[in-house]
């Protein structure tokens, strides 16, 4: 049963600028270091469950997924299994969705409290019904993932016990039309997660061809962005772009038929998705928030289910251990006092029974990581690079 519709809900203002498309890539590898990071995959998976098998609870006494029947959180054993979720604590879940991963936590411990956030505002008014079974346990607050640190310094978890990222387009939004996410369904060409700013028809219809083939090769990996560009740019001089069918008939008459069955819409529609909401920028301010608030000892886990949102996450755990970082095979190593979380594991991915039940998981990776004790240095944050153009990118 859903909320009244005016409940009192917490609302965060939603960054949307254009200035901060690409701010997650970048030279990332500045802070970045090799390093061999276990368990690994099945191995890792079986590890985690005999550890702590209480800590697997899925989360029924607050209610099933039956509120949303399409939507599977992934990886849910191993998500609480990371973050130790039967010990209880305050835990922040940064990417509410359906409320899966915060039912869990909940279920897991009867004294744990969760803060969570998300920037949908049809999340926040569905999950007004696990906030009152959850009675006070459960704050819900919509804000962008980016904003963890601030939302989570207002209403008191500036000492969490654990953060969990669940990054990407959720089954909620992808399965509704009218959201345009899809390219399956017929709807307007949105993709909008907060329902603020900019939507993907507004990039479609502004951006020139060389800034569109960066966009989509940037964010897409799209090996045919040019092309692409360049009959969007030809399409539209012919009659506005306004539906998600329309721009897949677009790119499929562009680029030739793949041959690996995938749809050739797939990647742009992913690109314009992350540029439209800034979900690689929102992902790495949403980890170094989170590391400025988690208490030591805490644990940060994070989902991702593409390569350039997994490289970001395995770069920041990496790049933030603290480990001995070798100058020369000739020369000793020098220790590094800064350890913002050690030890870290992953990736770990989905079993075979969850892919048969789930097979939308098929891409997820999960990384892990234990904060450690010392504190942030001063510039954390600015430390981190800025935006790079995929065009850039490509000359080097």
């Amino acid at each position: 049963m859903l909320a009244h519709p005016r409940a009192s809900v917490p609302k965060a203002q939603v960054a949307n600028s254009a200035s901060t498309k690409s701010a997650a890539l970048g030279r990332m590898n500045a802070r970045s270091v090799r390093l061999r990071v276990r368990p690994r995959g099945q191995r890792a998976r079986r590890e985690l469950g005999a550890r702590h098998p209480a800590a697997l609870a899925r989360g029924e006494e607050l209610g099933p997924e039956a509120d949303h029947p399409f939507h599977l959180p992934v990886l849910l054993p191993e998500v609480l299994e990371a973050l130790e979720a039967g010990k209880g604590g305050s835990y922040i879940d940064a990417t509410f969705g359906a409320g899966g991963y915060s039912r869990a936590l909940l279920s897991a411990n009867s004294t744990t409290r969760v803060l969570a956030l998300d920037r949908d505002p049809e999340a926040i008014r569905e999950g007004q019904a696990l906030v009152e079974r959850a009675t006070g346990r459960l704050t819900l607050v919509q804000a962008c993932f980016g904003e963890t640190a601030r939302v989570a310094r207002e209403h008191g978890f500036e000492r969490a016990d654990g953060v969990v990222f669940d990054i990407g387009v959720s089954s909620m939004q992808i399965d509704r039309p009218e959201r345009g996410f899809s390219f399956r369904h017929e709807g307007p060409l949105d993709m909008r997660m907060s329902r603020e700013g900019p939507s993907a028809a507004d990039l479609v219809a502004t951006s020139d061809a060389a800034s569109l083939a960066d966009l989509l090769r940037l964010f897409g990996e799209e090996r045919h962005a040019g092309r692409i560009a360049r009959a969007v740019v030809a399409a539209r001089e012919e009659a506005p772009i306004r539906t998600t069918r329309e721009l897949r008939r677009i790119i499929a008459a562009a680029v030739p038929q793949p041959r690996d069955g995938i749809d050739p819409a797939t990647r742009s529609f992913q690109a314009l998705r992350i540029a439209v909401n800034d979900e690689l920028g929102e992902l790495l301010r949403g980890l170094i928030g989170a590391a400025s608030v988690l208490k030591p000892g805490g644990r940060l886990a994070v989902v991702t289910f593409h390569s350039l949102e997994d490289r970001i996450a395995k770069r920041f755990f990496q790049g933030n251990t603290g480990r001995e970082q070798p100058i020369s095979r000739h020369l000793p190593t020098v220790p590094h006092a800064f350890r913002a979380f050690a030890p870290i594991f992953g990736p770990i991915m989905p079993g075979e029974a969850e892919l048969a039940r789930n097979p939308r998981a098929r891409s997820a990776k999960l990384r892990f990581g234990t904060r450690g004790d010392s504190p942030l240095p001063e510039g954390f944050a600015e430390a981190w690079p800025g935006q790079e153009s995929a065009r850039r990118r490509r000359r080097k």
